[in-house]
């Protein structure tokens, strides 16, 4: 069979509908966009390239995801498709810190605290927490699992906390480490410092938000009621006065959203009209049809 020509080609490519780009807004061909496997979601390849590249320059290793916010089956990129959209030394890069976020998450590893070597030792489990010596397999260094320090005979590791326990105010008790200085993500696990500072904790790792004290999300939290009320009230760490400033800022913001809202409505009641006018492909489509009417000349005696 003889081959399709070029003009061929190109003809069926622009008879191909256009696919809607969720991260530009835009339509584009078919042929500049590029499948998700995971999700199956469609974007022009454009914009891919450019979320990922972010993605691995803010997200310190973490799994880079579908980026619309509304896709039900929201996965993980695969290796093989983030080194697709990014030149080698950007996939090198994600996929060492992906290692070294492996590492950090897992409790039964940890790095040797000797800037020359860093390499990766296993720990033992032990109860409740409690800081272990850890061996190090390339320089032989022995080190408490916890502080990071020289094991030593009866070593007092300097990061071990103790473990206290308040009530709420419904009576149920609630274990937590009010004195310590390390926690672990709720969401994620990855351990977090804090010397000083208000209560409210944004994890790195992955962006949660919670209460330092109890560790309850607070994501949804604008106004910051939580320490209104309950075991942790008055202990956010700001002073009345900032906590309000706090609020009035964000009824400021959503006021003025509203405003605009407002505003700009009866405009768009307006324009809509003409918006669904230009839109509108049924009317563009007898537009064309009449043109074609007047055009040819009726060919019947």
């Amino acid at each position: 069979m003889p081959s399709s020509s070029p003009v061929r080609e190109e003809a069926e490519a622009a008879s191909q509908p256009l696919v809607f780009c969720k991260l530009c807004l835009s339509e584009c061909p078919p042929a500049t966009t590029s499948r998700l496997l995971t999700c199956n979601c469609i974007f022009c390849t454009t914009c891919l390239q450019q979320y990922v590249q972010l993605a691995i320059r803010e997200g310190g290793g973490a799994p880079i995801t579908c980026p619309d916010m509304t896709c039900l089956r929201t996965g993980s990129l695969l290796d093989s498709e983030i080194a697709s959209f990014v030149p080698e030394d950007q996939a090198q890069l994600y996929l060492r810190l992906k290692f070294e976020r492996g590492v950090q998450l897992d409790p039964s590893k940890t790095w040797c605290p000797v800037l020359e070597c860093q390499a990766v030792c296993s720990v033992a489990a032990s109860a409740d927490s409690q800081p272990v010596s850890v061996a190090c397999p390339a320089c032989q260094l022995v080190f408490c699992s916890l502080c990071q320090e020289d094991w030593k005979d009866r070593h007092s590791c300097s990061k071990r906390q103790p473990l206290t326990v308040a009530s709420s105010e419904d009576g149920v008790k609630m274990g937590y480490e009010v004195d310590a200085i390390v926690k672990q993500c709720p969401m994620c696990a990855v351990f977090i410092e804090r010397d000083q500072g208000c209560a409210q904790m944004l994890c790195k790792s992955c962006k949660h938000t919670f209460c330092w004290y109890c560790l309850q999300n607070l994501d949804g939290d604008i106004f910051l009621r939580h320490y209104d009320r309950g075991p942790c009230r008055n202990k956010l760490g700001h002073s009345r006065a900032s906590v309000m400033w706090n609020r009035t800022q964000v009824v400021g913001i959503l006021v003025g959203v509203g405003i605009i809202v407002l505003v700009s409505s009866p405009l768009l009641l307006l324009a809509s009209p003409c918006i669904l006018c230009v839109v509108c492909k049924p009317c563009k489509g007898k537009k064309k049809t009449k043109k074609r009417e007047i055009s040819q000349p009726d060919s019947t005696v």
